[in-house]
């Protein structure tokens, strides 16, 4: 079989035995709202550091993501599907979830790059806009990249193609951090829209608490 198959099991591998320690410990705690396409954490988890560079190259840490809740997806520019889907679903329920709830109005969309080659700032800049929304995109060089993946223990490969091109294997997992920049809950693939509004709602004490 294929480098990148084996490279694709084990990104599904790293992300099913997160998935699996967090629903582990919700075992233990039974009092959490449940949710329909992801798990809350039972305790916010804190972020370790990073530095990453926003659309106008500025430095970005977890401290600039305070102040208001998040939706934080790790994909690439030149990514054909997964990507654009994922954002555009993001950049809807970020309008909806404002009308479920006042706490959730000031809900941010961050994409941050697993391609530092390719996404500088300026491309990122081009990205995000296309999808409308209140959308943040995130790059740098690949030590802090790496950083940034191992904060929310997302998994990455770079595949090379035919013809001398490469594309990026990636992690699809969507987090949802409180206004403190914790992580609260994660959501997995297949995600549905309506579903993941429906459950921001319910984790909007949470998430917009002050």
């Amino acid at each position: 079989m294929s480098k990148r198959y084996w490279i694709s099991i084990a990104a599904i591998a790293a992300v099913a035995g997160i998935a699996g320690m967090y629903v582990g410990r919700m075992l233990v705690k039974t009092d959490l709202p449940p949710l329909e396409s992801g798990t809350q954490m039972p305790r916010p988890r804190t972020l370790t550091g990073f530095s990453l560079l926003d659309t106008h190259g500025a430095a970005t840490s977890p401290r600039e993501l305070r102040g208001h809740p998040t939706l934080v997806f790790f994909g690439f520019t030149h990514c054909p599907d997964v990507c654009p889907t994922t954002l555009a679903l993001l950049a809807s329920v970020q309008k909806q979830a404002a009308l479920q709830d006042t706490k959730l109005a000031g809900l941010k969309v961050v994409l941050i790059s697993v391609d530092p080659e390719r996404d500088t700032p300026e491309q990122m800049g081009k990205y995000i806009a296309s999808f409308g929304g209140d959308l943040i995109g995130l790059t740098g060089s690949t030590p802090e990249i790496v950083n940034a993946t191992k904060s929310f223990g997302v998994a990455f490969a770079r595949v090379e193609l035919a013809g001398g091109s490469y594309t990026m294997d990636h992690s699809a997992t969507v987090f949802a951090l409180d206004s403190d920049a914790n992580i609260v809950a994660v959501f997995t693939p297949p995600l549905n829209a309506a579903a993941l509004t429906r459950d921001l709602a319910r984790l909007a004490p949470i998430l917009g608490k002050s």
